[in-house]
């Protein structure tokens, strides 16, 4: 369907999307596929690992990897997060250490990897001048999953997405050659940066879908339950609530849209992904509790499905940055 190759230029194999196109085909995504886990999987290959290398690598690297990436040939992670450095995420230990025949050798573990334990390619970051700190000294490294030097050292279990594979990943002494480095060396702080504004705007997007998704559940059942001789529809109480989950539907999908469509207008949309990203998460959290609360028991029971999408929803305000940390961005984007 061309979903992991959306906005790559169709010369390197993908469908060349614009962003408002690619966020409403990630909704359309997320809508359709009650298995957000998938979704998940497929919008971090897409918006951390593929958009990045169309966006920063040299022709070389696009036509050695997009092709595949794009067709789902190749599965391909990104690897910032280390045990010690969560929201801090440039509080990083992974060093990469020029070799002296110009390459480098990469030390340090990364973790919260999704797909990373499926992953065929990695875009790790690592210190290459401690001196220059976050401009600067931070550079990303194409490396394949493949080599000696990679390995994944555990699988992590969690609360939802649970068909998402998620791992950590450690780089032992692993040798890259100088054509490993993503576009220009110590970019890698602009390029996450980057890549994160994508991620904000259109793996959001796909919650959008999610969300309209539980509001139509929500409207069928209470059109079908009988509670006191009447579908629960006609209560007031079930009414207000299913009325707020339309209303922060609609609001969601505005302030994603229009974040997506700066994507390709605007020197930055940091601003603007950030405003997204914190609505969306926390009124898909929102929404979802609310059809449990709209189903009732049957909510809480597997059948359904809804108690699926309560635990998924539950980590979007925490990966993409933290709900705290967006909103430490737009007060600085305030001049605060």
């Amino acid at each position: 369907m061309g979903l992991m190759g959306l906005p790559v230029p169709e010369q390197f194999g993908g469908t060349g999307a614009d962003g408002l196109t690619t966020a409403i085909a990630l909704e359309a995504l997320g809508y359709g596929c009650r298995d957000s886990g998938l979704v998940f999987s497929i919008c971090a290959h897409l918006l951390s690992c593929v958009v990045p290398i169309w966006k920063h690598g040299s022709d070389a690297q696009k036509r050695q990897w997009l092709p595949r990436l794009c067709d789902g040939t190749l599965v391909g992670v990104h690897a910032m997060t280390e045990p010690g450095s969560g929201s801090d995420a440039y509080a990083m230990r992974t060093v990469a250490i020029p070799d002296g025949e110009g390459g480098w050798r990469i030390n340090g573990t990364k973790t919260f990897v999704t797909n990373g334990p499926v992953a065929d390619l990695v875009i790790v970051f690592a210190i290459t001048d401690a001196a220059k700190g976050f401009h600067g000294g931070i550079t990303a490294f194409l490396v394949k999953a493949a080599e000696a030097g990679v390995r994944t050292s555990q699988k992590i279990e969690k609360m939802g997405l649970r068909t998402s594979p998620f791992g950590e990943l450690v780089f032992d002494d692993l040798r890259v050659g100088p054509d490993a480095v993503l576009g220009q060396l110590g970019a890698g702080a602009q390029q996450f940066q980057g890549s994160m504004d994508w991620e904000r705007i259109c793996l959001f997007a796909g919650h959008v879908g999610t969300m309209e998704r539980l509001v139509e559940q929500s409207v069928n059942y209470a059109r079908t339950r009988q509670q006191f001789g009447q579908p629960i529809g006609r209560f007031q109480a079930i009414q207000q609530k299913i009325a707020d989950m339309k209303i922060r539907l609609e609001a969601a999908r505005l302030l994603t849209y229009r974040a997506a469509a700066l994507l390709d207008r605007s020197k930055t949309v940091s601003l603007h992904a950030a405003i997204a990203k914190t609505f969306v998460s926390e009124a898909l959290v929102q929404t979802a509790q609310d059809a449990v609360q709209v189903h009732g028991g049957y909510g809480y029971c597997t059948e359904y499905e809804i108690e699926r999408a309560v635990r998924d929803a539950m980590a979007s305000t925490l990966y993409s940055g933290t709900s705290e940390i967006q909103r430490t961005i737009i007060a600085r984007w305030l001049g605060l």
